[in-house]
């Protein structure tokens, strides 16, 4: 998974008759392998430095974890949902750079409650880039995330290209969904506050809450509308780069410029190995490359340029026979810090002090996770300020009795055919108002 250069002084290993006057290309030292940066090792808040637990680890007040949720483009699989990065800061913001397909199954099994998964950052408008934000809009909404979600995205060339166009037609796609959950209590779940920027602009700020600013510039990636993202948390100094899609640009070497963690898209130069491997013409497989994509031996550019403190890369088939070539690709420019952002899920723990990276272990059956901290509650509601004493669910908008013919309903089956007597209770077919009192609910969650 990681595959790291030396930043240490002195570090060349002395050659010798025995090896015939090569040396370690990456510095080291007797016993040490492949040498790495002083600064590569856990954060102090890293609770087991092997393996990321969910749950088990609360981010310090000056740390970021940036975890690859999904990491794939196409072909689907089994472990590489699509691409998607999740980047978490110790001040409680979440943030969510593309949602890629599947990628909702990880972020759930890390722990995230549905309610909370909000701010997402969408580079463009491939598919793989954005297929579970229709699937998530209604389930987070019903889970408990009773206010709008905010959707950023870029513009197109024209206004039937921009997210702002994508996200209209994907509610009117889902319209049986959207109107069949509002049988369900929702509030304003299915509100969207789409913040479309101008794809054009170099730099410009689509995001600016709480000491964190975000923000974007134009890459080429075959069609107007693809961005990059860059994220600063002031207070700590902390940076990372999503490239998104695109081919190797000065844009994104020049405002990626010093990133703590800068991560790129990345393909392999290998069509002669894909024409073998999979049938798929050299020629066509080069084409694809040459006018959309970062190979790896750009990547390897690119890192020098920028200069992270880590490099990494995501996007891509991880198998060993791709990784390995990608890797001395890479390596033609880079020997710093650098380490693959798949397979699912990798999780990065960045403080000024310490960078430190490990597979997360998730259960194979998520299950939801709700809110447990007052500014997590705050959040779910959409309360601002104090905590409330207690919050009142809201009603259903559309309650199935406005829904369905009569007929469906009197053809259900009696419950009393197939309800145990000692298990028998009355059936809740109209919604009363319900309060929940959020210390008992904190309480409860915390146990």
């Amino acid at each position: 998974m990681v595959a790291a250069g030396s930043a240490l002084p002195n570090a060349g290993a002395a050659e010798t008759a025995s090896s015939g006057g090569k040396k370690n290309p990456y510095g080291g030292g007797p016993g040490t392998g492949l040498s790495l940066p002083p600064y590569f090792q856990p954060t102090k808040y890293v609770k087991n430095n092997n393996f990321y637990y969910p749950g088990t680890e609360d981010l310090g007040p000056d740390e970021m974890r940036v975890s690859f949720v999904g990491s794939c483009p196409w072909p689907p699989r089994r472990d590489q949902a699509g691409t998607c990065i999740m980047v978490e800061l110790g001040n409680g913001q979440n943030f969510f750079f593309d949602l890629g397909s599947g990628a909702m199954r990880n972020i759930v099994a890390m722990g995230i409650p549905p309610a909370l998964i909000n701010d997402i950052f969408i580079t463009h408008l491939h598919v793989d880039h954005y297929a579970d934000l229709p699937y998530m809009l209604p389930f987070t909404a019903s889970s408990g995330r009773f206010k709008p979600l905010r959707v950023t995205g870029p513009s197109g060339r024209n206004p039937e290209l921009g997210i702002g166009h994508a996200v209209k037609h994907m509610k009117e796609m889902m319209k049986w969904h959207l109107e069949e959950f509002d049988t369900l209590p929702i509030g304003d779940g299915y509100e969207v506050e789409v913040n479309e920027f101008n794809f054009r602009e170099e730099n410009g700020i689509c995001y600016q809450k709480d000491g964190v600013t975000v923000r974007h510039w134009p890459r080429s990636h075959g069609k107007d509308g693809a961005s990059a993202y860059r994220l600063d948390w002031e207070e700590t100094g902390l940076s990372f780069v999503w490239t998104g899609d695109g081919r190797p640009d000065e844009l994104t070497a020049k405002y990626a410029k010093g990133a703590d963690v800068f991560v790129t898209e990345v393909q392999s130069d290998l069509g002669q190995l894909m024409q073998l491997k999979y049938g798929y013409p050299q020629d066509l497989y080069n084409f694809i490359i040459d006018t959309h994509h970062t190979p790896h031996y750009a990547a390897g550019y690119l890192f020098k340029e920028v200069n992270p403190r880590i490099g990494m890369v995501c996007h891509l088939e991880y198998e060993p026979s791709l990784v390995n070539e990608i890797s001395a690709g890479i390596r033609t420019h880079w020997d710093g810090l650098f380490a693959y952002g798949a397979p699912d899920v990798v999780v990065t723990n960045v403080t000024k002090d310490a960078v430190w990276v490990r597979d997360a272990v998730l259960p194979e059956l998520g299950t939801v996770s709700m809110p447990s901290k007052p500014e997590q509650i705050m959040e779910m509601f959409g309360k601002d300020g104090q905590l409330p004493k207690e919050i009142v669910i809201p009603e259903p908008r559309l309650p199935r009795e406005e829904q369905q013919i009569p007929y469906l309903r009197e053809m259900e089956i009696d419950p009393s055919k197939y309800t145990p007597e000692d298990v028998k209770r009355d059936l809740v077919l109209e919604r009363e108002e319900i309060r929940i009192n959020v210390e008992e609910m904190k309480q409860s969650r915390l146990r």
